[in-house]
């Protein structure tokens, strides 16, 4: 610029004239250069900005940041066919009422077959049903007796009418109606009930316990398991008159022997046989319905503290009470009746409290034509409900 305007004094007059003219197209050529520039710059903001509104079109479009990193594995357990997940949204249907008594939980499951409602109990809080889709549940009756911890139940079809039964340890067996009207209270025997005299000796003395555990039904006849108690029998109750009582088949006592038992914890009817959860013997014995030693499931892994027994699916699913071994929970298993199939293990799906089972009951919810498999998971100890899903 110096060197110009020293150019411009040596100049002839007519040229000066002219210096204004010179003065103005140069700043006028300088402004429009940083203009430029300064265009320059914006543009490049903007498509970083454009950048990024493709980069949250992807996320919204692509689900989330996920897209960009590594997504965490959904966490399953089991094998072959039976491999399973844990499903929050139908675990977390139980009731917000029930959950201070959460942790008390020490029963199971049972369902009626043709709506698919499925009972369990909660000590302190009652007896409820659960809806056939998982989502409902709603308390059954008034009674203050079923508020009592129900240890057992079943659901069965006698003389053409729905019923319930409930095995509460210490206290009572209960027939009732499905809306929790009580039939009948079976109370603990006084000796003089069986044609089975290790249970009349039992009971006759002083020293006895009522440790009733489970109950099942079949043709005609309840079954009681009566594992919590030296005297470990099975024993029947009847119906007369639409009055139940105690019946006159019992067998077992504690023992090894075929037949005996070492806590006779679960019992389950199935293809007019009676199967037995002999917990601590680490069984599933199958008798005849008038309590003919049958067999024992094979492939029961060693050190299983069998609790229960249930079936679908051509499988029976069965529960131990606590883990085996390095176990994060205690496992399920799925058994054909010949082989072990599958184990699950729900305390590798990070189920919080979760840690002791105390039963595990198979139910198929439909939807849209399509059937799916749950396990529904009683815990024990610390309590805990749980709901698994069956991958596909």
């Amino acid at each position: 610029m110096i060197s110009f305007l020293q150019n411009y004094k040596s100049q002839p007059m007519i040229k000066r004239v002219t210096l204004p003219l010179v003065i103005i197209v140069f700043y006028l050529g300088f402004s429009m250069s940083l203009i430029a520039q300064e265009h320059s710059h914006t543009h490049d903001d903007s498509h970083h900005a454009h950048e990024h509104v493709d980069l949250a079109h992807h996320q919204e479009q692509g689900t989330n940041a996920n897209d960009l990193a590594p997504m965490q594995a959904k966490l399953k357990t089991g094998q072959g066919d039976y491999i399973f997940s844990w499903n929050k949204e139908l675990t977390a249907a139980f009731p917000k009422e029930a959950q201070e008594f959460e942790p008390k939980m020490h029963g199971g499951f049972n369902e009626d077959p043709e709506t698919g409602i499925v009972y369990t109990g909660i000590p302190g809080y009652g007896l409820c049903a659960i809806s056939a889709d998982l989502t409902k549940w709603s308390v059954l009756g008034t009674d203050k007796r079923l508020k009592d911890n129900i240890h057992g139940i079943v659901f069965f079809v006698h003389k053409g009418k729905k019923h319930l039964a409930v095995a509460q340890e210490g206290k009572r067996v209960l027939v009732l109606t499905l809306d929790g009207q009580i039939v009948s209270e079976i109370l603990k025997p006084t000796g003089t009930e069986f044609k089975f005299a290790p249970a009349n000796e039992f009971f006759a003395s002083k020293d006895s316990n009522f440790g009733v555990t489970d109950v099942t039904y079949l043709k005609g006849t309840l079954y009681v398991a009566h594992g919590y108690s030296k005297g470990d029998f099975v024993m029947t109750i009847k119906e007369k008159n639409g009055a139940w009582s105690w019946g006159k088949l019992a067998w077992g006592g504690k023992g090894d022997n075929p037949g005996q038992f070492k806590t006779a914890h679960g019992i389950y009817a199935h293809k007019n046989k009676i199967l037995v959860a002999n917990r601590a013997a680490g069984q599933v014995v199958r008798f005849t319905k008038k309590g003919k030693f049958v067999e024992t499931f094979n492939e029961i892994p060693t050190g299983s503290l069998v609790c229960n027994v249930s079936y679908k699916d051509e499988h029976y699913f069965l529960n131990a009470l606590s883990a085996i071994g390095d176990q994060k929970s205690a496992p399920l298993y799925v058994h054909s009746g010949e082989k072990l199939v599958s184990t699950v293990i729900p305390g590798d799906l990070d189920i919080p409290v979760l840690t002791n089972i105390h039963q595990v009951w198979p139910h198929y919810v439909t939807k849209n034509g399509q059937k799916q498999l749950y396990l529904l998971v009683h815990g024990w100890n610390k309590g805990k409900f749980a709901v698994l899903k069956l991958e596909e």
